[in-house]
C-alpha cells in the first residue's frame, strides 16, 4: 500500500470521528439541563429529550466504533506498523507505547459502556440514568483522546494536514477540559 493511500485512509477515518464527535457533543449540550441524569428525571424525559438522548447514544456508539475500527488501524497503517491482523488489545498497547493513547485499558471500559447500550432496561430508570452518566464521562475521555492524537500528529507528523483543527462545542459539565 502506498503512503498516499495510507494518508487518505487516515484522513477519512479522522473526518468520520470528527463528524460523530460533533453530533455527540451537540446532543450532550442539549441534554445539559438534565445531566447528571437521575432515575426520576429519566422517567420524565420529553419526546424531544428522548430523541436527543437517542442521538447521543447513536453517536457515542458510532464514535467509539470509528475510533477503534477505523482511526486506530489507519493510524497504525500510516505509521507503517504491521498490526492489521493483530487483536485489538495489541493495537491499543502499541498505540500506547507510541504515545498516541494514554491508557490502553481505558478503551476496554469505553467498549463495555458501548456494549451496554445494546441492552434496554425499560423498568429500571436508575440503571438507564447511571449508564447515561457513565457514557457522558466516557464521551469526554474519547474527546480528550482525539485531542491528544491530533496534537501528537501535529508534533510528530507536521506534513499530515487534516485541513482544520478539531473543534466542537462540548458540554460545560466536562470539567477536565476547563483550562
Amino acid at each position: 500500500m502506498t503512503d498516499e493511500i495510507a494518508r487518505l485512509r487516515l484522513k477519512d477515518a479522522w473526518r468520520e470521528c470528527e463528524r460523530n464527535l460533533y453530533h455527540m457533543c451537540h446532543a450532550l449540550v442539549l441534554l445539559e439541563p438534565v445531566l447528571p441524569m437521575m432515575g426520576h428525571v429519566f422517567e420524565l424525559l420529553t419526546d424531544t429529550q428522548i430523541q436527543i438522548l437517542d442521538q447521543f447514544i447513536l453517536r457515542f456508539t458510532k464514535l467509539q466504533d470509528a475510533i477503534i475500527g477505523h482511526l486506530f488501524p489507519s493510524l497504525l497503517l500510516y505509521l507503517q506498523e504491521q498490526y492489521e491482523d493483530r487483536p485489538l488489545l495489541d493495537k491499543l498497547n502499541r498505540l500506547e507505547k507510541l504515545g498516541y493513547v494514554k491508557n490502553a485499558e481505558s478503551w476496554q471500559d469505553i467498549r463495555n459502556i458501548r456494549n451496554k447500550f445494546a441492552h434496554d432496561y425499560p423498568d429500571d430508570e436508575d440503571k438507564n440514568a447511571s449508564l447515561i452518566n457513565v457514557a457522558n464521562t466516557a464521551a469526554e475521555e474519547m474527546f480528550l483522546i482525539l485531542i491528544a492524537i491530533e496534537k501528537k500528529l501535529k508534533t510528530d507528523l507536521p506534513s499530515l494536514n487534516f485541513e482544520r483543527e478539531l473543534s466542537v462545542q462540548y458540554p460545560a459539565s466536562w470539567v477536565c477540559l476547563k483550562r
